[in-house]
């Protein structure tokens, strides 16, 4: 009697181990920490309903960025391009692939990324999607140069990955649209807002005389004339996230945003990168021609070159620019650099 007791105990114990292991993990909800700037100034950020954010999908999608395993060799992460402490670049005009190659493009810092509406990521506007921008880079033969089979099939046959797309997905079946989403979760996560400028307009700093100047010469449309492009106070992202020639050639050996629509009143065309944290993102522009931040208000005062495709926003182009004199070029500066947010790049969310 004992003994058929003993064994019904043991089935019913499996089977209500079994019914227990059946039981799907809920992934747990996360609401994006919106710094009170962007509540009072812009609209809800773009979460898209097929990747809303939770807590195993963005720890999955940091340990996917900074892990090598994405790449050929193991030698290189999503970070080596985009590292922490430089806002997300790497401090190189080009960046150099796992086999040394370099692209032809400077790396886009990352940050604030779920607050551009239109969707278009790169600097030609290529990629629809956070999670379509981050296909390419892993089988490109000038980055990671791997491709996605290969992929996958370490990332199954890790020790940890399966169990935490479980966790994050319900499945440890793992794809590249699983891979892509968990990294966009975590990007969506980089949200840079606490710069002297963001406190100032919170009435928690004061700006400098030459900040307060160097600000002006920004909005005055008969100095720096800066604000259609890059935004105003009001515009916390400082940025358009449009697409602008921005007078940088007369002739393109690059099309930008035109090669990707066909249309030739695109040539020339690039995404408005934001001025935020300006201190660590250098070199400058798509190509990373400028290395400082006097090369690049110098093109702005006096080095437009003209072209058909030439934004009608570059007003002063015929006379080669707003024609800045030293004192305001130096104050421009100085206000540009107000917008560097330290905590950011020494968050520790962030980091490795």
């Amino acid at each position: 009697m004992i003994r058929k007791l003993s064994v019904l105990f043991i089935l019913l114990f499996i089977g209500c181990s079994s019914k227990n292991e059946e039981q799907p993990y809920t992934p747990v909800p996360v609401n994006l920490a919106i710094p009170t700037l962007f509540k009072q100034k812009l609209v809800a950020p773009v979460i898209p309903s097929s990747n809303p954010l939770t807590e195993e999908g963005i720890a999955l999608g940091k340990k996917l960025f900074f892990d090598p395993i994405l790449s050929k060799n193991e030698q290189q992460s999503c970070a080596s391009c985009h590292a922490p402490k430089q806002s997300f670049t790497d401090g190189k005009q080009f960046s150099l692939g796992v086999d040394g190659l370099s692209g032809t493009r400077n790396g886009m810092p990352l940050f604030n990324l779920a607050w551009n509406y239109n969707e278009r990521f790169a600097w030609d506007g290529k990629e629809l999607s956070l999670e379509r921008q981050a296909l390419e880079p892993v089988q490109n033969p000038k980055e990671m140069h791997s491709n996605w089979d290969e992929v996958l099939k370490k990332l199954q046959n890790h020790g940890q990955y399966p169990n935490l797309f479980k966790r994050a997905f319900g499945t440890d079946n793992i794809t590249r649209e699983q891979v892509t989403k968990a990294l966009a979760q975590f990007e969506r996560t980089l949200i840079s807002a606490n710069s002297k400028f963001d406190k100032y307009l919170l009435g928690k700093a004061q700006l400098t005389p030459q900040e307060r100047n160097g600000f002006n010469v920004f909005m005055d449309e008969n100095r720096g004339d800066c604000f259609h492009c890059h935004g105003s106070n009001n515009n916390p992202l400082w940025t358009d996230n449009e697409f602008h020639n921005n007078g940088l050639d007369a002739n393109f050996t690059d099309l930008g945003l035109g090669a990707v629509t066909g249309d030739p009143n695109d040539n020339g065309k690039f995404r408005t990168p934001s001025l935020r944290n300006l201190a660590f993102t250098a070199p400058y522009m798509h190509d990373g021609r400028f290395a400082t931040l006097e090369a690049v208000i110098n093109h702005y005062s006096e080095g437009l070159q003209h072209s058909a495709t030439i934004d009608p926003l570059m007003k002063q182009v015929a006379k080669g620019g707003v024609q800045l004199n030293a004192q305001d070029k130096a104050d421009l500066k100085a206000f540009l650099l107000s917008l560097t947010d330290n905590d950011f790049v020494n968050n520790p969310d962030f980091q490795p």
